[in-house]
């Protein structure tokens, strides 16, 4: 028999790994809590199992605590899983792409072992991901025991487990920052620049389009040093200064943007010679 999974938090995650791991008879879904009757009837609809529980108080024991909360209440939630339900010997873990399991304190000193488990996609769409879940990269840390039995859990619903260091967990956590929202950041200073030049976005879209394509391109089929083209790469400094020294004239925020990243493009510049 499958071992029984609590679901406490139901959110875009929870309910895709519940209904994922529900449909594969990895885990049988004991009970689902969450903050309102209505949510959790509402996600074990989606999931198409579990029991709903009204408060910390109506939860039974399990082999497996899923803790699908948001990032403010991972300790309290644990906490007060800690006070309501036996907890020896059983599997706690959270979500959280910015915490360690090591906010899980209450739970380890009850006797669980403990773990972090952190799906690397958008959940903007539950029932889309769910759907298309195989090949999710899911960063993995914490007790041994925990994640021998989750890897695998993990494994059979398609996800590709990563160990990650817990005390890197939040620098883990940045990297997708810098993978997605700074380089939306680093775009719009670019679209910008085109239409300073009397461009019009649309255009500039268009302008952009290819050298960022092509780059991400060569990132991931070069690496980062090989792939780093342009005038720090070439070594001409005067063309650097020259261009920092414009866009600080066009727009002060802009300028100190191309600034901050002189530096660690020069330093990816030495790596690029050295290879």
């Amino acid at each position: 028999m499958a071992a029984t999974l609590n679901l406490v938090g139901a959110g875009h995650v929870g309910r895709v790994f519940g209904r994922l791991w529900a449909q594969a008879g990895v885990f049988d879904l004991g009970q689902v809590l969450t903050r309102s009757a209505a949510s959790a009837h509402a996600a074990a609809d989606f999931i198409g199992a579990g029991a709903v529980a009204a408060d910390y108080a109506q939860l039974r024991p399990a082999a497996v605590h899923m803790l699908a909360v948001g990032d403010d209440q991972i300790v309290p939630a644990c906490e007060a899983l800690a006070r309501a339900v036996p907890l020896a010997g059983s599997i706690v873990f959270h979500c959280s792409g910015a915490l360690a399991s090591d906010r899980l304190a209450a739970a380890r000193a009850a006797g669980a072992l403990v773990a972090s488990v952190h799906p690397i996609r958008s959940f903007a769409d539950p029932a889309g991901v769910a759907a298309q879940f195989s090949g999710t990269f899911c960063g993995v840390e914490g007790d041994a025991g925990a994640l021998a039995v989750l890897t695998p859990a993990l494994q059979a619903i398609g996800a590709q487990p990563v160990p990650i260091r817990a005390e890197a967990k939040t620098v883990y956590h940045a990297a997708a920052v810098f993978a997605s929202n700074y380089l939306v950041t680093v775009l719009d200073a670019a679209l910008r620049a085109y239409q300073a030049a009397g461009i019009p976005e649309a255009v500039a879209r268009q302008l952009a389009q290819p050298l960022a394509s092509e780059s991400m391109a060569n990132v991931f089929r070069l690496g980062a040093a090989a792939a780093l083209t342009g005038p720090i790469a070439r070594g001409d400094l005067a063309t650097v200064a020259r261009q920092q020294q414009a866009v600080a004239g066009w727009d002060d925020a802009t300028g100190a943007l191309y600034q901050s990243l002189v530096a660690p493009t020069t330093a990816l510049a030495r790596r690029k010679q050295q290879k």
